[in-house]
């Protein structure tokens, strides 16, 4: 766990401690498999045992690790069928947003989407894969915005952890950014035309995305995958 992260007094310990967490897991800075101690943990960020236990709650209600009863606490594997359960939950929530916005979306939203897409381009250029995935959610959260439905996106998010790693792990040969630019520029585009069928066929073809992409990973990095 080589990544440096700080806490504050923002926010509650227990769910910095699950923030930080899950972007080591999704970013696969721990290891599918890996065994997670409160102890370590703990230390590691100065914190009492208590909101250390309650982020590895969090972790496993969203998928990213299970407790094993006098074993300890471990990284679930990536499981193909929850990539894919997500995936079809996620577009069916995502497609009515994007209907809708396509409809309402205001100058000003759009006016965000575009600023946007340009930050994309530079992390692209900078080959820097985590401020792009953290754009590409705030592209797809800024269209639940633009709906004022910021609840719609909370609910994906809950339910997209372990597509996330699948994400991460595609970005530099599968699905790199710059195919996954114009997609969100597809999508981006149809919203300005105020087109929802456009709208809707671009994001389908976005998310459809990640059908393709799980295979080649699973294939490379098969201790790290659920075995069917």
């Amino acid at each position: 766990m080589s990544s440096s992260y700080t806490i504050t007094a923002s926010e509650p310990v227990n769910q910095q401690i699950y923030r930080f967490l899950r972007q080591d897991i999704v970013t696969c800075a721990i290891h599918p498999g890996a065994l997670l101690s409160e102890k370590e943990v703990s230390t590691r960020f100065n914190v009492s045992r208590q909101p250390v236990r309650e982020a590895f709650i969090k972790l496993a209600e969203a998928g990213l690790v299970q407790v094993l009863p006098q074993r300890g606490t471990f990284v679930r594997k990536i499981s193909a069928q929850r990539v894919a359960d997500g995936r079809f939950i996620r577009e069916a929530v995502e497609v009515a947003v994007v209907r809708r916005a396509a409809q309402e979306a205001t100058p000003q939203a759009l006016s965000e989407l575009e600023h946007n897409l340009q930050l994309q381009r530079l992390a692209a250029q900078r080959h820097d894969s985590q401020a792009f995935l953290l754009l590409d959610d705030e592209f797809h959260r800024l269209i639940a915005q633009s709906i004022r439905c910021e609840l719609a996106w909370e609910t994906v998010e809950n339910i997209k952890a372990t597509m996330d790693r699948v994400r991460f792990l595609t970005l530099s040969e599968v699905s790199p950014p710059e195919s996954l630019i114009e997609q969100h520029q597809q999508i981006y585009q149809a919203l300005v035309d105020q087109d929802p069928d456009a709208a809707e066929s671009a994001l389908r073809r976005h998310l459809q995305e990640m059908i393709f992409s799980i295979t080649p990973i699973a294939a490379q990095n098969s201790d790290w995958f659920e075995q069917a």
